[in-house]
């Protein structure tokens, strides 16, 4: 492939602003200066002051194959993400069949090998019965492994204390926790349906309220300090659950914290106008609770920004509030609603990089990503910083083909993706090309 050489970037990567130049070569960042020549055979892109971040490494997404492909497919919500920046991911075992054994989960590094536009890696299910194979998981080829812990249905809720103790004393990988205590919820939801009778939505973050999430964060963060576990508790939502991280860089840490984008974006006063369509698990909750998660990305207790994109169809979010699915997607939109928290002086823009990039590579310990350094393979985005985009329909990548921001207009918007040193996303359209992804890989 010929080089490309970007000119008068405005490069953003660990803690600093700065206009460089960098060339892309061979798919890895061969040069960074503040001026470089071109070559012959380059191919110059003038960025014109643009930012160039790394791409956005997203740690929690659900691509829905295999077996629940009329939501999305690893194909379409790829596309979607690097239409929005995001460059790398790691997904989800609740699919069909649930990823719970070793066999199944190789099986969608084969799927993605075949369609997936951004780099992938995935989480093995934890179940009451399979630490056998928790045990045999690769800390150096695999992600980690995900705890439901009361908050999913079937062989992928795992509540027995023995079988959390084992799997806190004895998985070899990162532990990812999902933590709403299903007892809290049970005893909400009666008491609700005892005092109104129906439920809505805004009940949603009644039932799964701050008792219910931090009582399962505190058992989770408990276990891992009781067997000296590595624990990244998913989608924190409520202030309270704050305490049970420390401040301060993510180095060094054993137990971390993640924020999505939706729950730094909504509050429950949404639910009256979006309905079902922003129900999601954990629930969105108090405008309180979303400044208070927003404060704690300046303070390190949330360590790293994610996504938890969930599509459904659209006729499934418009059954009743207890049919409708939880989940919604966001991919495509995330970096935008991030840089829009910048725009309002809320958190800086090397605060998104640190948390979207560089701490996931960071705590993951993913190979040769998440930052703008020579001989790091090129995951870049570029963002157009003043120029608005209008989230419409016809503008929608997801395969659901609905978005909880449709209608909005963000102020900035991504003008140009690279996986591997390929140019995925022009601003307008993802390129029709054979994939450039990778597997991701772990420096553990």
């Amino acid at each position: 492939m010929p080089s490309t050489l970007i000119k008068h970037a405005l490069l953003v990567n660990e803690s600093e602003a700065v206009e460089a130049d960098l060339r892309i070569e061979d798919q890895r960042i061969q040069a960074i200066a503040p001026e470089l020549s071109a070559r012959p055979g380059d191919q110059v892109l003038e960025a014109n002051g643009s930012y160039l971040l790394p791409g956005m490494i997203d740690d929690q997404v659900h691509f829905r194959e295999p077996g629940l492909t009329h939501k999305g497919s690893i194909a379409s919500e790829s596309r979607a993400a690097v239409a929005g920046g995001i460059t790398s991911y790691m997904e989800m075992p609740n699919v069909n069949p649930a990823t719970t054994d070793i066999a199944v989960l190789e099986s969608k590094f084969e799927l993605a090998a075949k369609s997936s536009m951004a780099n992938y890696s995935f989480y093995l299910g934890a179940t009451e019965h399979n630490l056998e194979q928790i045990k045999t998981l690769d800390p150096a080829r695999h992600c980690g492994v995900k705890v439901f812990m009361g908050a999913s249905t079937g062989d992928l809720l795992v509540e027995d204390p023995a079988a959390l103790e084992a799997i806190f004393r004895d998985a070899p990988t990162l532990i990812t926790t999902h933590c709403e205590s299903g007892r809290v919820m049970a005893w909400n939801k009666a008491q609700i349906e005892r005092s109104q009778g129906t439920l809505s939505i805004e009940d949603h973050p009644r039932i799964r309220d701050v008792e219910a999430c931090y009582a399962s964060s505190e058992y989770a963060v408990g276990l891992a300090k009781r067997h000296g576990s590595q624990l990244h508790v998913l989608h924190i939502t409520t202030a309270k659950e704050l305490e049970l991280f420390e401040a301060g860089p993510v180095e060094g840490k054993s137990i971390t914290a993640e924020a999505c984008v939706h729950h730094l974006w909504f509050t429950q006063d949404d639910y009256p106008r979006l309905g079902n369509f922003i129900k999601c698990n954990p629930a969105i909750k108090h405008q309180s609770d979303r400044d208070a998660l927003i404060q704690a990305l300046g303070t390190g207790q949330i360590d790293i920004i994610a996504t938890d994109h969930a599509p459904h169809t659209l006729e499934e979010k418009q059954e009743t509030y207890e049919n409708a699915p939880a989940g919604l997607p966001l991919v495509q939109h995330a970096l935008p609603s991030l840089l829009d928290h910048v725009h309002h002086g809320r958190i800086s823009l090397t605060q998104v990089v640190e948390k979207t990039a560089h701490n996931p590579a960071r705590r993951y310990s993913i190979a040769e990503r998440g930052f703008l350094r020579e001989g790091y393979y090129a995951d870049l985005v570029m963002i157009a910083p003043d120029s608005p985009s209008t989230v419409a329909e016809d503008s929608i990548l997801y395969k659901c083909g609905w978005s909880p921001f449709t209608g909005h207009t963000f102020q900035s918007s991504v003008k140009g993706t690279w996986v591997n040193g390929t140019r995925v996303f022009d601003g307008e359209t993802v390129a029709e090309i054979d994939s450039p992804a990778m597997r991701l890989f772990f420096n553990r």
